[in-house]
């Protein structure tokens, strides 16, 4: 994998040297998992501001975008939830060799309604069943969806999946998964910070350690089939100080250039 900053310096210096070809003006297509939908779309109008350029964003389960793709979506850039389905298009020669980079990473945190009475601490052994008191816990398919898979992680790190496992509402992505708990369909939820941060009819109780789930990383990159010039000048603006200003201010960690 090249560093952030020579991946960066060589697109930038093909954009100045090469003429666009007339591809450059259509939309770039991102397929991009649903927790980034309010802040890409903020960065995808930054970008428009600045370079007159658009992209086309498609949001859904990291899981469920690579499978598109697979099935030969019509993406330029795919930003995943998580490495693993990232790896497994580039396994499958899908995405552009060099173009991966570590974008972002979050938080996993646990929600109920804004109006539940709930308080607990995250801890080894914690009374989530309690919290639940019979109702349900929302959260990304645990097979597939990378909150899911992180969320499972984490339960079952601290010796609580066993409490659970019977009590789940697993959704199709990790908004499907806010919103269970933001109507009041399920007694609380695990989701990121990032999703929190966008919804006011939940509130955090606590958040997971890192170290009892993998690390949550959003990997991006040019998909292979891309024929889209300016696809690789909106994953370079993807890491400038513009657009990393809009991820942080939703609630991102910022892991590109680092």
């Amino acid at each position: 994998m090249l560093s952030r900053r020579t991946f960066a310096t060589a697109l930038l210096a093909a954009a100045v040297m090469l003429p666009l070809p007339a591809s450059a003006a259509e939309k770039v297509t991102v397929f991009a998992a649903a927790s980034l939908k309010n802040a890409l779309d903020e960065v995808s109008a930054a970008w428009k501001a600045a370079a007159g350029k658009e992209t086309t964003n498609s949001y859904a389960a990291s899981s469920a975008l690579a499978k598109q793709i697979e099935g030969a979506a019509p993406a330029d850039i795919f930003i995943s939830a998580d490495l693993d389905w990232m790896k497994y298009l580039s396994d499958k020669k899908l995405i552009a060799e060099g173009t991966e980079v570590s974008l972002l990473g979050n938080t996993l945190v646990l929600v109920a309604p804004a109006d539940s009475k709930a308080e607990i601490t995250i801890a080894p052994g914690f009374d989530l069943a309690g919290v639940l008191n019979g109702g349900k816990l929302a959260v990304g398919d645990v097979k597939a969806v990378p909150a899911g898979k992180y969320g499972k992680a984490a339960l079952e790190k601290l010796g609580v999946w066993p409490q659970v496992e019977g009590s789940l509402a697993q959704a199709e992505n990790v908004r499907a998964a806010l919103k269970l708990v933001a109507t009041g369909e399920a007694a609380a939820g695990i989701v990121y910070q990032s999703d929190a941060n966008e919804e006011k009819k939940v509130k955090v109780l606590g958040t997971f350690p890192e170290d009892t789930h993998p690390k949550i990383v959003y990997p991006a990159a040019l998909v292979t089939t891309s024929k889209n010039a300016a696809a690789a000048e909106f994953l370079v603006f993807l890491q400038s100080p513009a657009a990393l200003d809009i991820f942080r201010a939703h609630g991102f960690i910022i892991r590109a250039g680092k």
